[in-house]
This record gives structure tokens, C-alpha cells and sequence, in this order.
């Protein structure tokens, strides 16, 4: 009896305290201004970095524009015309508040060996539903007719991810033709193949996120197990259908003929089966349906504050960068041997160029401190040269203190192109310093439960890229500019990979080989297209992009009764 007062008391605090939090002011800080104006000496690196960047761009453009358009024409044609549906960023924007969502992994699915999947065949992001952030996963029927590559499972499988780290509502807007048969080996039986998601979303259910799934095309075979397993499910008259095999399989097997409206379309499902939970006649009605269901999501959101102009005007003044963003195009380094000091990286991400920098004297390769951007407290930790033995026990020490503190880190990484050799005594006590002191940076990276966000500005390479919370370390969000290089070496040095004992004329015929194949695997967009990241973004976007993922982080506190795990809510 005891207990469930305690217990009863517990709850009760939790719910006084998510109730209060709108009310809440961070302490006031006045962070010292970190001046870094371009210099003169600074023009060759940055003219140089600007040309780079402008190429990059236009790179970034054209594939933004392919994404964009979606499937083929006839495809399209064949969509909207002969079947009456939307296409997939129209049902987003009756489903969202607005269109400032964040896209997640939009160049996925470009060059691969089984051919260019535009955005893996599904878009993924977090946007608003009445004001609440959710994950939405939305695959495109235009492309690939629908079909799942083995990258679209990846890409849905990472939504989830991300909707599971931030305890995010997660939204399904199921439109597939089931899986590409030919790469059926690279679906189905591995752990992290198609099983994956429908395990997911029990465990989410569990762990009282919700699922909630539109049922706007076909659901065929594995793909009818995402509505089926969702908390709640609407399906779209006409147009949405649900079986595990369609009218086809049936005639082969039994000689029936028989319609998809009457083997699983809307009115089956919602009248005799009971599969889904509300009929929609419309998809706009579909998507209104939607809304109301988010509404009845237990969040609380803090109510926004009445400020005059006056006050809005100060606001953001304080919040504005001290130098102009866009001049992170020169600052993207080109190379290793293009970067400039990251501070200067720092004071144009930052509000008002203002940095709390620890450890300031100490470990100079690598950059620590404090700031604020869009008023969100975060740490940064920022590569300014090769991670020595001083640098990686300096980021042990702050790495753990913003973990003592609960404030969420920002990693911005640009790693030393390869490891120094071994060719001497007291290089190789060096290097085994190094290593010790990089194990303990590594584990107070994985160890570390504040909410890690890394954005690679220039190289990621070797083992520091591990200790700078690369892909392997879970960050909640990796993002690349389009500069950036991911890759075991840099391109270029391919020599300290391979072993000096064969023939010169072979080494250098292997070198050659092995620097080409790093420089094409190693841009962003290659990295990308695998969904080894969370997108590729402008550098002089970056600070907007930083303020969405703080903002998405920051909503799980709204949530009530988060703290008991119960079983996922099972259906009929």
C-alpha cells in the first residue's frame, strides 16, 4: 500500500513539474564574444574553400531538384490520373502544420548498384501536427511502383530510430508494393531487414510512443503489417487496400476473381474485419482524421509567451549570429590543409558569437566550451587539428561534465586525414598514449545520455572520427556539409594503408588505384546515398537546421505518464 503512494506521489510530481516547465527562464548568461573576423592572411584558404563550396552547391541543387520532382512522368501520370491519388509531399502538406519540416536522408537511395532509388522510395522528417514534432514515414508509389529496396527498409528503419532516441509520435503513411523480390536476400532475413520495423513498432507502443498509420495505397504483403500493428489506423475509401496477397495470387490459387476493394479495400477492413479504425471517404478527410488523432496524444506543450515588439526585437538580436552565416562557404575546408582555426566556425553558429571556451590553454587541437544557439545551452566540441593525447583527455573531461550537467553536445568534426606512423621508439609511446587517451574519450562518448547531435564540416576520418561521435557512437542526429569527406583515410593518402614490402612500380600502381576509389567514396553525396548520415545540409543553413533538432529533443519533457513500460496495444 505503501509503495503505491509513493508511486501514486511520483506521478503526480511528474505531471505538476511538465506542467510547469512553460513557466521555467534559463539562468542569464553573458558568455564572452568570440571575435574571429576574417583576416587578409585568410583570403588563398578562403577564396579557395568558396570555390569548392559553390561546385559543391550546385551538386547539391541538382540532386535536391531530382528528389523533388519524385518518380517518372508516367509514373506520376499513372498515380494521380488513373489511380486518383496524391503524391507524397502533397499529403504532407494536409497532414503538417506547414512545410518547415526537417527532411531526414533525402539523397538516399542515389548510386547504387542496383540503380538510382530517388530517396530510397520513402520520405522521412519530422514536421508539426498541431504544433506537436512527430516523425512521419511516407513512402512515394512513383517511384519503383512502390516497391521496398533493401535501402528503403535502411531509411525507414533510421526514422524509427530517431522517433525512439527523441520519443517522438511516429506517423505511417503506407503506400507500397511489398519488397523488390530480386534482392529478397538483402529484406527479409537479417535482423535489421524488414522484420525490423514491424518489431519497432511494438516495442515503441511499448514504450508508450505513438504509432499512428494512413492507409493511402496498397499494403501487400509484409507492407499490410504496418497498419495492422499500429495503435490506430485510418484508411483511405477506393484508394487504400490491405491484403497479404492480392486479386492476381487469389485467381492462381483458387481460380476466384475478385476485386481489391472487395478482398481488403476501406469498407472491409473497417466494417468486417475491424482491421482499421476510421473510414475516410477523401484523403484530405484522411488527413483531418489524422490531426484529431495527434490531438489526443498526453502532451502538454508549454503555452509561448506574449512579448511586445520591443522585447521580440531584443530577442533576436541576442539570438543573431555576430557574423554573417553565409561566410561558412569559405570556411568549409576544401581539404585538411584548407582549414581555417574552428573558432571562426564557432562565432557564426553561435548567438551573438558568444562561447563560455574550457579548457581554453589546454589541448589546443581540440576546441570545448559552452554556448547558445537559438537560446538552446549546448556544449560544443570541436576538432582544431589532429585529436593529440592532451585534446582527447580534455574532451573526456568536458564530454563528462555536460553529461553531469544534462546539457545536449554538439559535435563539429573535421578529423586528421590518417594516423601518424610509427618510425621510431618514442613515436611509438606517443601513439600508445594517444590510443589510451582516445579509448577513454570513445567510452565517455558511448557512456554520455544527454542527446548528442554531430555535424562533419570537413573530414571523417579514422578512429578520430569515433571519439568525435561519428555514425557508430548513435548521435541523435549526423548531418555533413557538402564538403565533407567520410572515409578510413583521406583521398590522397592511401600509402599509409598499404604494407611497404612489395615492388615500388606495384605500390604505386595500388596507391593510385586505392586514392581514386577514396575520392568517389568518400564525398558526401556517396555517404549519403547509403544513409551513413541524416542528410547533407548548406553550411549557412546550419544554424536552423541545429534549432530544429534542439527543439525536437527538447519536446519529450512535455510529454505525461512516460515513466511505465507496458505491453504494445494489440488489436482484435
Amino acid at each position: 500500500m505503501y509503495r503505491c503512494i509513493i508511486r501514486a506521489a511520483e506521478r503526480c510530481s511528474v505531471r505538476s513539474v511538465s506542467s510547469a516547465v512553460g513557466k521555467r527562464r534559463a539562468l542569464p548568461s553573458a558568455f564572452p564574444v568570440l571575435e574571429q573576423p576574417l583576416q587578409s592572411d585568410h583570403h588563398l584558404v578562403y577564396e579557395a574553400n568558396l570555390r569548392n563550396s559553390k561546385a559543391c552547391h550546385n551538386q547539391y541543387l541538382e540532386l535536391s531538384e531530382k528528389v523533388r520532382k519524385g518518380g517518372e512522368e508516367k509514373a506520376i501520370a499513372r498515380h494521380t490520373q488513373r489511380h486518383r491519388k496524391l503524391l507524397v509531399r502533397e499529403r504532407l502538406r494536409l497532414l503538417l502544420d506547414d512545410e518547415d519540416f526537417l527532411e531526414l536522408s533525402p539523397f538516399a537511395g542515389f548510386g547504387l548498384p542496383y540503380g538510382d532509388i530517388l530517396s530510397a522510395g520513402t520520405l522521412t522528417g519530422i514536421g508539426r501536427i498541431n504544433g506537436l514534432w512527430c516523425v512521419f514515414i511516407a513512402q512515394d508509389a512513383t517511384i519503383k511502383g512502390g516497391s521496398a529496396y533493401p535501402i528503403t527498409v535502411k531509411k525507414q528503419l533510421r526514422a524509427q530510430d530517431i522517433a525512439i532516441q527523441n520519443h517522438l509520435p511516429c506517423i505511417y503513411l503506407v503506400d507500397s508494393g511489398g519488397g523488390f523480390l530480386p534482392l529478397q536476400s538483402e529484406i527479409f532475413p537479417d535482423k535489421n531487414h524488414g522484420g525490423r520495423v514491424f518489431y519497432n513498432e511494438a516495442i515503441m507502443s511499448a514504450m508508450k510512443i505513438p504509432q499512428v498509420s494512413v492507409v493511402c495505397g496498397s499494403c501487400t504483403a509484409g507492407g499490410a503489417y504496418i497498419p495492422t500493428m499500429a495503435e490506430e489506423t485510418v484508411m483511405v475509401d477506393q484508394i487504400g487496400t490491405i491484403f497479404l496477397a492480392g486479386p492476381p495470387l487469389v485467381k492462381a490459387a483458387t481460380g476466384e476473381e475478385v476485386t481489391p476493394e472487395d478482398l481488403g479495400g476501406a469498407r472491409i477492413h473497417a466494417e468486417v474485419s475491424g482491421c482499421v479504425d476510421h473510414f475516410a471517404l477523401r484523403e484530405k478527410e484522411a488527413y483531418d482524421c489524422t490531426r484529431n488523432i495527434v490531438s489526443t496524444l498526453n502532451f502538454q506543450l508549454p503555452e509561448e509567451e506574449e512579448e511586445d515588439e520591443e522585447q521580440t526585437r531584443r530577442r533576436k538580436a541576442e539570438q543573431e549570429p555576430l557574423y554573417n552565416p553565409v561566410e561558412l562557404l569559405g570556411l568549409a575546408p576544401k581539404s585538411y590543409n584548407h582549414s581555417l582555426d574552428v573558432k571562426m566556425v564557432v562565432s557564426r553558429l553561435t548567438d551573438g558569437g558568444r562561447f563560455q571556451e574550457f579548457k581554453a590553454r589546454y589541448g589546443t587541437t581540440l576546441t570545448t566550451g559552452f554556448a547558445k544557439i537559438h537560446g538552446h545551452l549546448l556544449g560544443i566540441v570541436a576538432n582544431n587539428g589532429e585529436l593529440s593525447y592532451q585534446a582527447a583527455l580534455k574532451g573526456s573531461h568536458f564530454v563528462q561534465l555536460c553529461d553531469q550537467r544534462d546539457v545536449p553536445l554538439l559535435f563539429l568534426q573535421n578529423t586528421a586525414p590518417t594516423t601518424a606512423p610509427t618510425v621510431s621508439t618514442t613515436q611509438a609511446e606517443v601513439n600508445s598514449n594517444h590510443l589510451k587517451a582516445q579509448g577513454a574519450m570513445m567510452s565517455a562518448v558511448a557512456c554520455a545520455s544527454v542527446p548528442k547531435i554531430t555535424v562533419v564540416i570537413g573530414g571523417c576520418h579514422g578512429a578520430d572520427s569515433y571519439a568525435m561521435c561519428g555514425r557508430a557512437f548513435d548521435p541523435h542526429f549526423l548531418f555533413l556539409w557538402p564538403n565533407a569527406k567520410v572515409s578510413i583515410t583521406a583521398p590522397g593518402h592511401a600509402g599509409s594503408l598499404l604494407p611497404a614490402d612489395g615492388e615500388r612500380e606495384e605500390e604505386e600502381k595500388q596507391e593510385e588505384e586505392l586514392n581514386m576509389r577514396l575520392k568517389k567514396e568518400s564525398s558526401a553525396f556517396y555517404s549519403s546515398g547509403r544513409l551513413w548520415d541524416d542528410g547533407v545540409i548548406l553550411p549557412q543553413d546550419t544554424r536552423r537546421i541545429l534549432k530544429k533538432c534542439l527543439d525536437i529533443i527538447k519536446q519529450r519533457q512535455y510529454q505525461l505518464s512516460t515513466e511505465k513500460l507496458q505491453s504494445p496495444l494489440l488489436r482484435m
